[in-house]
């Protein structure tokens, strides 16, 4: 990997991570009852059918998303570059796949747009660096995804994979949705979109480590500089990504924690000094429409200095509404620590 990549990443310091999907269509709520606190949860926590959400795609018309508007108001809030989910658990892809048609060109026939190309496009008219979110494990789409192994341990969902459709564990082999679904995707994001300065994966409950090796390997063959996250899982990461919302007062590392790819203490240290912690403005990562827990600009604020100081980026989530809209209320939010920010500088 080029010196210069991973220098841009270690003075980066600010992001904007962008989580969208058909969960945002359902704002935190299904049929009159409230999901988890994470609203990009809701499929697996109010047990939604498959046949369900491709309903919804067939209605998914965000008319009002505008790369370069998102573009713009993350170098506006002085962020250096954007990571948006091209397909999160549910399965739905942000962009138009020939590896699977639930995507949002050929499941929406109302919409019928590439987002993560048009992102991808904007940030490079912009100059703002793009990466792309890919769950690389679980998928409710998909009857053999992820997380059916782990059903012991409690998550957002009823259970971390679909349970509700393909309710026999002993039928599952993740195996055959990482050849049909998860590699070839994680090929074509890192093929028709021009540089991505990272990839971030999650939660790996599932992949074993030849599968991760297989990604990590695949990452590095198509684009040698793209950064990949700690939570691709098995040991295979260039740089750390902290918990959910996690503002450690270091970076050590303790060498007795358990292992765990989405805790700063379960890993080992980034071989290149790269770590980031991601955070949301409220409690969920999706849009919900019943979450009004705020944080405020100076509480995001100083979360930005403390982790600035330890040499760790801020990648902070805002999730747009069904239509393609930032909330208003985190763009308030964003825009007061840029104005803390420029206010102690003068």
């Amino acid at each position: 990997m080029e010196q210069g990549h991973i220098d841009w990443f270690k003075n980066a310091r600010y992001g904007m991570m962008v989580h969208f999907g058909l969960y945002s269509m359902l704002e935190g709520t299904y049929r009159g009852e409230r999901g988890d606190a994470y609203a990009e949860w809701i499929q697996a926590n109010r047990r939604i059918p498959i046949a369900e959400m491709e309903q919804l795609a067939k209605q998914f018309n965000p008319v009002y998303f505008d790369a370069d508007e998102w573009v713009l108001f993350a170098k506006e809030c002085g962020m250096e570059y954007i990571v948006l989910t091209s397909k999160h658990h549910e399965g739905f892809a942000l962009y138009r796949s020939e590896a699977d048609a639930f995507n949002c060109y050929d499941a929406c026939p109302l919409f019928r747009r590439d987002i993560v190309g048009e992102l991808a496009d904007a940030c490079r008219r912009h100059g703002l660096k793009l990466g792309l979110y890919y769950s690389q494990d679980l998928d409710w789409h998909e009857e053999h995804g992820g997380g059916y192994l782990s059903r012991h341990i409690p998550c957002s969902g009823v259970t971390w994979d679909n349970s509700w459709d393909f309710p026999d564990a002993s039928k599952k082999d993740f195996s055959i949705v990482f050849r049909k679904k998860m590699l070839p995707q994680i090929k074509e994001i890192l093929t028709n979109y021009g540089d991505i300065c990272l990839i971030w994966f999650d939660v790996p409950m599932t992949l074993n480590k030849e599968q991760s090796r297989e990604i990590y390997d695949t990452v590095k063959a198509l684009q040698p500089n793209c950064l990949v996250s700690s939570r691709l899982g098995n040991g295979m990461y260039d740089y750390v990504s902290m918990g959910d919302n996690e503002i450690p007062d270091s970076l050590a590392v303790d060498p007795d924690a358990e292992i765990d790819y989405n805790h700063i203490n379960g890993v080992k240290p980034s071989p290149y000094g790269l770590y980031e912690s991601a955070c949301t403005l409220n409690d969920s990562w999706g849009f919900s429409s019943i979450d009004h827990n705020w944080k405020t600009p100076a509480e995001i604020y100083a979360n930005k200095k403390k982790l600035g100081a330890i040499g760790a980026n801020y990648l902070i989530n805002v999730g747009p509404d069904h239509l393609g809209r930032i909330p208003v209320q985190a763009m308030e939010i964003l825009r007061g620590v840029a104005a803390l920010e420029r206010a102690e500088k003068e």
